[in-house]
């Protein structure tokens, strides 16, 4: 991350608080909200996908370690019935994934960039949509839950935000108060296998980058854990319509300077 405008430095750190408030708020979404629009000022994914990838390895073994000694301290127990974690769902939901998961992550070592930038940009439009018409991807049924974790994961391993579609699985099958961190776990093990295919191509980490993001990131993490508390019992339709929205007019522009 070089040659950039100062307004550019300043966009990119206001998008990095913008990812730790979706992230710590939903539990998903810190990528597919802020990655198109981090591509919109500098069209690099593999720039931005390891700085992403570290903040979602760091914030999400916080948030989870926290949660667990809480309600630990709460329940005056070490049983199951204290953790916030559906362990059982997500061992079954992984047997599916890690292939498709490991493929992904082949192809975002070799698609070019331009390529992989037109892919995102055309699967967040698909999502925005969803949430603008308050149809958000739902699964009813086990095959469909297969075909969804199997997209979900091979997205996750090309660009990190194959979220929505595994959440849509998962919300499915777990309880409301394990959700947020069970889906924390998930995106912790799907990313440490990213994390390895970037060190063993050799891709650049980006870490002098993280001395000035992560704190970005840390502000919006910190607001997003408030929002969370907020929305756990209340209805977030509102905010997925303005997101939806402000999503699909990104992909748009996106797509739009793309072709010309």
């Amino acid at each position: 991350m070089a040659d950039l405008e100062f307004y550019q430095y300043v966009l990119i750190a206001l998008i990095f608080v913008w990812s730790g408030f979706v992230r710590s708020g939903l539990g998903f979404g810190g990528a597919v909200m802020s990655l198109p629009l981090l591509l919109l000022i500098d069209n690099q994914p593999l720039v931005y996908l390891p700085i992403i990838a570290v903040h979602l390895l760091f914030f999400s073994s916080i948030t989870v370690w926290q949660n667990y000694r809480k309600n630990k301290k709460s329940m005056g127990s070490t049983s199951a019935e204290s953790s916030t974690i559906d362990w059982n769902y997500l061992k079954s939901s992984m047997k599916i994934m890690i292939i498709p998961k490991l493929i992904g992550v082949a192809g975002i070592l070799t698609l070019p960039a331009s390529l992989m930038t037109a892919i995102i940009f055309v699967i967040v439009s698909v999502y925005s949509i969803s949430y603008i018409f308050d149809k958000p991807f739902k699964s009813n049924n086990p095959l469909l839950d297969k075909i969804f974790l199997v997209l979900g994961a091979y997205i996750s391993g090309t660009s990190l935000i194959g979220a929505p579609l595994i959440m849509a699985v998962f919300a499915h099958h777990v309880s409301k108060l394990q959700l947020r961190d069970t889906l924390f776990v998930l995106w912790f093990i799907l990313v440490v296998i990213k994390m390895a295919a970037f060190i063993i191509a050799g891709v650049d980490l980006q870490l002098q980058a993280h001395l000035w993001l992560l704190p970005a990131a840390t502000l919006g993490h910190l607001i997003g854990l408030r929002f969370h508390q907020k929305i756990i019992t209340g209805d977030p339709k509102v905010f997925y319509r303005v997101i939806g929205f402000s999503l699909l007019g990104v992909s748009l522009m996106g797509i739009v300077s793309l072709m010309f």
